[in-house]
């Protein structure tokens, strides 16, 4: 067809950039009621016709990323009544549950850079519900959602989240779907740590993924290559934990369709090269009251509130492990060699401690959560993080005095017996959640080598829950 005869919304990134901060501060302004999103963006898309179809997307339990696109006009007569098969996501639901509805949260409402969605779309999250139209218990942004509006209500508490998330940048297409361990992946750039070059391909690409990001409303602070070659991270602005959640899933979908563009591949895979630093996902995570950060005190610059909230996550650390390191992958970075910060103990300096407390002040003070890997459920992290820093245990006073050091597991079938003999994520996520989660993980450690070894197996590759090959999947 003749591209003259579509009038799709194409829109400049400098005007990408003002509408997406604008919907961020509306969706920001708890005040504003669902029903106030739902009008006003069901109106916009009546009124502007250029919009052909509205791109709505949700998590799996694992943390992969799923997308409906949705013609418009079929979307506003239908948008109560949406529904899809869980059964043909893999461990969401059942076959004799599969029917699901998704419900769009209008308050996710943002628009996207033509160059990398197509032109005349835009996106919005979706919360997913089962048969009686209750929040469905295994969409861990609907119970993220939940719990966050409950703390503000029950507490005033808002939280503040910000993610650190490192990824590698590797030649071809398909790397991963493709990866063959004599070969291992090749890397775009042997440059390290502030060595890259203004115009090679790392920086090309850290350059066209920021840029995207700021169009996105992502607030950017800095971006440049990690320590290892080849090796990328792009920071942007704390918001709160259910944002966080969705600007991490954008993030991570925007870098995998930038690098597709250029030819490349965007991998989250933790570690996926032996012998040099990993990928993390460090979070930082804070509480404000009334504008105030509850967190900063005089306690190495933390409020006793913090510090409490640390102490709980350390209690459950090996509880929490496997849903910080969800794949067999991700315990090659646990590797002690390699500034793993797999040490459960807070420190103001030591980056092998599973919690750093950055330097801060009254605005920045707060925790950050080293230990979380890159290819997480988001939701899910935010969501049992929160909650185990206010209703988890504290460690008896004997326990907390012991000067042995404390590790986590450094291996996945560790990590899940932890992980299924414990009462306390049961409590956070439901008997059912717990079980299907415990299930899809060992499905996972099966397939895969029980000893890492020195070479990364084409296993924990192929077998890794965000790596697309439906083929593989079906072997599951």
């Amino acid at each position: 067809m003749n591209p003259s005869l579509k009038n799709f919304l194409i829109l400049p990134y400098d005007e990408l950039e003002k509408l997406n901060l604008e919907a961020k501060k509306r969706q920001q302004n708890h005040a504003t009621s669902e029903e106030a999103h739902r009008a006003h963006y069901t109106e916009y898309l009546r009124q502007e016709e250029r919009i052909k179809a509205v791109s709505l997307c949700f998590s799996d339990l694992e943390g992969r990323f799923h997308i409906l696109d949705y013609d418009k006009k079929f979307l506003l007569q239908a948008y109560d009544n949406l529904t899809f098969d869980g059964s043909s996501i893999r461990g969401f639901s059942q076959v004799q549950q599969s029917d699901l509805r998704i419900l769009p949260d209008w308050a996710s409402f943002r628009w996207l850079p033509s160059d990398i969605f197509g032109p005349g779309k835009v996106i919005l999250f979706g919360l997913i519900q089962d048969r009686e139209g209750k929040f469905y218990a295994s969409d861990m942004r609907a119970q993220l959602k939940q719990y966050t509006q409950g703390l503000r209500e029950k507490t005033g508490y808002t939280t503040n989240v910000s993610v650190e998330c490192e990824g590698f940048l590797f030649k071809s297409l398909n790397a991963e779907q493709q990866y063959n361990p004599q070969v291992g992946f090749e890397l775009v750039s042997s440059g390290g740590y502030f060595h890259s070059l203004p115009q090679d391909p790392l920086k090309q690409f850290i350059d066209t993924f920021a840029e995207a990001q700021r169009a996105m409303g992502f607030e950017n602070e800095k971006d440049h290559p990690e320590v290892a070659p080849s090796q990328f991270e792009l920071n942007y602005t704390y918001c709160d934990a259910l944002q966080a959640g969705d600007l991490l899933q954008l993030y991570k979908l925007l870098a995998r369709q930038v690098a597709a563009n250029m030819g490349m591949t965007a991998s989250f895979l933790p570690k996926p090269i032996a012998g040099i630093n990993g990928s993390g996902m460090h979070c930082n995570i804070s509480l404000s009251k009334g504008g105030k950060n509850v967190f900063y005190g005089k306690q190495n610059g933390l409020s006793s509130l913090a510090v409490d909230f640390i102490e709980r996550i350390l209690h459950h650390a090996n509880d929490l492990c496997l849903v910080l390191n969800p794949s067999v992958n991700a315990y090659r970075r646990l590797d002690p060699a390699y500034e793993a910060p797999n040490q459960i103990k807070y420190s103001d300096i030591d980056r092998t401690s599973m919690v750093r407390i950055p330097l801060g002040n009254e605005k920045s003070a707060r925790i950050e959560v080293r230990t979380v890997a890159p290819d997480t459920n988001p939701y899910l992290v935010f969501y049992t993080l929160l909650r185990t820093g206010f209703e988890g245990e504290q460690a008896p006073v004997e326990e907390s005095k012991r000067n042995r050091t404390r590790v986590l597991p450094d291996n996945i079938y560790d990590a899940l017996r932890h992980f299924k003999s414990s009462d306390f994520m049961e409590k956070l996520m439901g008997e059912e959640t717990k079980e299907k989660y415990a299930s899809l993980k060992q499905n996972v450690a099966n397939r895969c080598p029980k000893e890492l070894g020195d070479l990364v197996k084409p296993a924990e590759i192929l077998f890794h829950h965000e790596v697309t090959n439906q083929y593989i999947w079906s072997q599951f």
